[in-house]
């Protein structure tokens, strides 16, 4: 993990390393031990919860996992580095402070490290290591997953949270793991008495989301769409057969190829053009290879 006293000397190792001859891997980083306060900035930013396990990807000499089991002590750990000797300091260390059964060191790849167990993750890596990571990150890890990493970002990839305190202390920036929401998902609601086929078309850049609906041969914009995690919110406004127009608020949680929540929506009265009613009702939503958003529509747009 480098510190920003280490920066111009391990950039000059960097560029070093890169015109000698090529290895199995060509991007790494050497340890420098960190920071003690951005690891507890680094700590801190994370939330821990009970039961949380963390993994640091480039554990070093384990100070960050030891000090996110020093903030709870229902938190377990894992870490993982390249260095062999570093691993078998840090599990050794991890018995004389008495955590042994509550952490691991592993002698290993980061790219060959299990995500999809942990709750957090840590880093503090060369940039551009950080950044070959992300793609294993987004696509292994479980989404809410905690992403924490001190003094440089994930590129494109926009942080959720920034501990930023200026005077020369380096940023430290949380990121959630999105769930996978981009493509077709269909669910089928009875509003207003009358059941209606819902046809949507999402699309994803990391934690950002927006969408297309179609119900009938009606088509409109999902709305306030926000991805968390997990959690799915959007609204619909449209006129609905049977019904008229309406507002609809979904909320919902993202499990692989379904979505379940409810839908809080406001409906006029039946003979009261100016009254409406407030319901609320469970929804169930399937992911689709073929959404009907994109089936024939024809004239007639009623």
């Amino acid at each position: 993990m480098p510190s920003r006293r280490s920066f111009l000397a391990i950039a000059a190792s960097a560029a070093a390393l890169r015109a000698g001859s090529a290895a199995a891997q060509e991007r790494f980083s050497p340890f420098v031990g960190s920071n003690l306060d951005n690891v507890r900035r680094m700590v801190e930013l994370a939330a821990l919860r009970a039961g949380d396990t963390v993994i640091d990807l480039g554990s070093g000499d384990g100070r960050i996992v030891f000090a996110a089991l020093q903030s709870r002590p229902d938190v377990r750990g894992i870490g993982v580095d390249i260095n062999a000797e570093l691993v078998q300091k840090s599990n050794a260390a991890a018995l004389e402070r008495g955590v042994a059964d509550r952490v691991r060191f592993l002698h290993q790849n980061a790219f060959d490290a299990d995500l999809t167990k942990v709750d957090v993750i840590f880093m503090w890596l060369f940039p551009e290591l950080m950044r070959l990571l992300r793609p294993k990150i987004l696509a292994q890890a479980r989404p809410g997953t905690r992403v924490v990493a001190a003094t440089w970002d994930l590129g494109s990839w926009p942080p959720d949270m920034i501990d930023d305190p200026g005077g020369g202390a380096s940023p430290v920036r949380r990121w959630v793991v999105p769930a996978r929401v981009e493509g077709g998902w269909q669910w089928d609601a009875t509003i207003g008495g009358v059941s209606h086929r819902f046809s949507a078309v999402f699309e994803q850049r990391m934690q950002h989301a927006e969408g297309v609906v179609r119900v009938g041969n009606r088509r409109e914009i999902l709305q306030h769409v926000i991805l968390r995690g997990d959690a799915l919110q959007f609204g619909i406004r449209m006129t609905l057969r049977g019904v008229g127009y309406i507002g609809m608020s979904l909320t919902g949680r993202v499990r692989g190829d379904t979505i379940e929540g409810m839908i809080h929506a406001q409906v006029p009265r039946p003979g009261d053009d100016e009254a409406m009613d407030d319901i609320s009702l469970p929804w169930r939503a399937r992911r689709v290879a073929s959404p009907g958003f994109f089936g024939v529509t024809g004239t007639d747009l009623n």
